[in-house]
């Protein structure tokens, strides 16, 4: 109710800004698609993932985030660990101007490349959805257009910024990226998982393989997950 109350009442005053968790972010009408405008004015567009990243990271904190989306989530990691310690790479350059607008809100510059991240760097088709929730490399027959656009190899992006936590929200890529990923110095991965597009038995192979890789499922909201590794 609350929260109903609280999207009403920033929709009546056609707020073009919202406070979330410390960090402010643009809502104007002509900007933000209008089930995100509603998520962000009701204060839980991607609630899981901050919350996870609110309890997981640290000051000091290295952060690799794969799928940057409007930037909420890398804003509140550099709220926590500071502006110089956050990577960011988001594969929809419709969302380049949105996201540096978000971190100018705040005082800050991202860190961010505008590339889409793959277990060998390959250049790959882009499926750019005109609901800004479901754009993904698979193809998943929605509205919108399919555009080329160049990736980097996960491990270079560990290798270059040598994260202690790496946040993944990238549309079912999660299942390659994962598997490829030389995680043995990273302490934390928080990973959205999305088992609607790479089905069930993907995702509890997912689980395995990085339990395997000596992490073991610390927690989890909903459909997103941090694993901790054992040696850290």
């Amino acid at each position: 109710m609350l929260r109903n109350l609280k999207m009403h009442w920033r929709r009546l005053r056609n707020a073009e800004t919202v406070a979330i968790r410390g960090v402010k972010v643009r809502t104007a009408r002509d900007e933000i698609p209008k089930r995100m405008r509603s998520l962000l004015f009701k204060g839980i567009y991607e609630t899981d993932e901050c919350d996870l990243v609110e309890s997981e990271v640290r000051p000091g904190d290295r952060v690799l985030e794969i799928g940057a989306g409007i930037g909420l989530v890398s804003l509140l990691a550099t709220r926590i660990c500071g502006q110089d310690n956050v990577f960011s790479c988001e594969a929809n350059p419709n969302l380049e101007s949105m996201i540096r607008g978000n971190y100018r809100l705040n005082g800050w510059t991202p860190n961010l490349m505008m590339r889409a991240v793959t277990s060998d760097g390959r250049r790959l088709t882009f499926f750019r959805s005109d609901d800004v929730f479901s754009s993904s490399t698979t193809d998943r027959g929605l509205a919108g257009d399919r555009i080329c656009v160049d990736s980097l190899a996960i491990n270079d992006l560990i290798g270059e910024h040598h994260p202690s936590v790496v946040i993944m929200d990238v549309e079912g890529s999660e299942v390659e990226l994962m598997a490829a990923a030389d995680l043995s110095r990273v302490r934390a991965v928080i990973v959205e998982m999305h088992p609607q597009i790479v089905g069930e038995e993907e995702i509890a192979n997912l689980v395995r393989d990085t339990e395997a890789k000596g992490f073991h499922l610390a927690g989890a909201s909903h459909k997103t997950c941090l694993f901790r590794n054992a040696g850290h």
